[in-house]
């Protein structure tokens, strides 16, 4: 029996990519996106199962890179952590805000893809799931430090959302607007300045 032949694959996955990027998954074209792979849509579909299939196969990696950085983060317990750790979780450090700059540049065409190209697709609402993922775990953490009386302020699980929905909308953009690597450098900046989680939830400050 012969073996499937997927080295015509990656050109698909290519090809349908920048047809995604171009147009975003609902008028993107399968006809346009085989012409450009020079495939038949019979080839297409021997693959995948339709345009959707296909658009899932094609982030289907930085999702998987996404979600195992969630998946290390939580499996913080935040029991186990110190005090100073808790507060220090909340600062806005440059150098660790550069990683999450860094680490989505490195799958940016993929990540626009997920921020801007979804709808129509089960990512159609990424930017609100994704900040949700980090609510759930960024609430944990606030909420034990509220237990130990580290801060004085109380914030409820809907408005941790929209603070964050906030913060990361200012990660989100600057790949929607197609920002060049030293551009990302200087926005880092810039959010890292505008966000003072240590004053907005009350940390170090007297009851």
């Amino acid at each position: 029996m012969s073996k499937p032949d997927h080295s015509i694959d990656p050109r698909i996955r290519e090809s349908a990519k920048k047809e995604f990027l171009a147009y975003g998954f609902e008028k993107a074209s399968l006809k346009a996106i085989c012409e450009n792979a020079k495939i038949t849509t019979g080839a297409l579909y021997k693959r995948y199962k339709g345009k959707e299939d296909l658009f899932c196969s094609v982030v289907a990696d930085t999702v998987a890179d996404l979600n195992g950085v969630v998946e290390q983060r939580c499996a913080v317990d935040v029991n186990d952590l110190s005090d100073d750790a808790l507060m220090k979780a909340w600062d806005m450090d440059e150098e660790a805000m550069l990683w999450w700059f860094q680490f989505l540049y490195a799958r940016r065409d993929n990540f626009v893809l997920l921020i801007k190209c979804a709808d129509g697709t089960e990512y159609s609402n990424f930017q609100h799931d994704w900040v949700e993922k980090m609510t759930v775990k960024s609430y944990e953490y606030f909420c034990e430090a509220q237990k130990r009386g580290l801060t004085y302020v109380n914030v409820s699980m809907e408005e941790m959302h929209i603070l964050l929905s906030a913060f990361w909308t200012t990660i989100y953009e600057p790949f929607i607007h197609h920002y060049a690597w030293e551009q990302m450098e200087a926005h880092c900046k810039l959010v890292c300045d505008l966000f003072n989680w240590q004053r907005v939830l009350g940390f170090g400050l007297p009851t």
